[in-house]
């Protein structure tokens, strides 16, 4: 009698956790979920870009005339730390691109926005400008130094990407 009651616990286990694994099978093929990424927020920067342009001491650049379906995902301005300007967009296609501006020493200034990407001394013209290739493990970049303060337009984008934003940028 004593033995059967320990193989009785024992089966009786068992039976509960395969009827533990069928609820919990039946709950996942048969309630919905939703597996796919939550929809990214668009951020408006009207105000940030109007007090950094006031406070900065350089033309702070900001896109014009981008596709719709480019998504401001993020804005920062600290006049505290070398006239830091962030401007964050999901592209098209899905990639990160963003536009840093700064003051700060350049070398130190670019290898911290692009994430430490290193400069393959091929150039690239767009619009009036000639921008710096840059390329990074995790993000490339197009540079542009100018007297006061340096352009990074850096991401997760092709570098097509890339120049279609350095192409948007205005200081006005």
């Amino acid at each position: 009698m004593a033995g059967m009651k320990g193989k009785q616990t024992v089966r009786d286990m068992i039976l509960s956790l395969g009827f533990i694994g069928l609820v919990a099978g039946f709950i996942y093929i048969f309630i919905p979920h939703d597996d796919s990424e939550p929809p990214i927020k668009r951020v408006d920067y009207a105000v940030e870009l109007s007090t950094a342009r006031r406070a900065a001491s350089y033309p702070v650049a900001a896109p014009e005339g981008l596709a719709a379906d480019w998504k401001a995902t993020s804005v920062r301005f600290r006049g505290d730390s070398f006239d830091a300007w962030h401007l964050g967009y999901r592209a098209p296609d899905g990639e990160y691109v963003a536009v840093e501006q700064s003051t700060r020493r350049p070398a130190v200034f670019i290898a911290d926005a692009s994430q430490d990407a290193r400069d393959t001394s091929k150039t690239q013209r767009i619009g009036d400008r000639t921008w710096q290739r840059y390329e990074g493990a995790k993000y490339d970049a197009l540079v542009l130094k100018e007297r006061g303060a340096t352009t990074v337009v850096t991401g997760t984008a092709s570098f097509g990407r890339l120049a279609e934003m350095a192409g948007a940028l205005r200081t006005s």
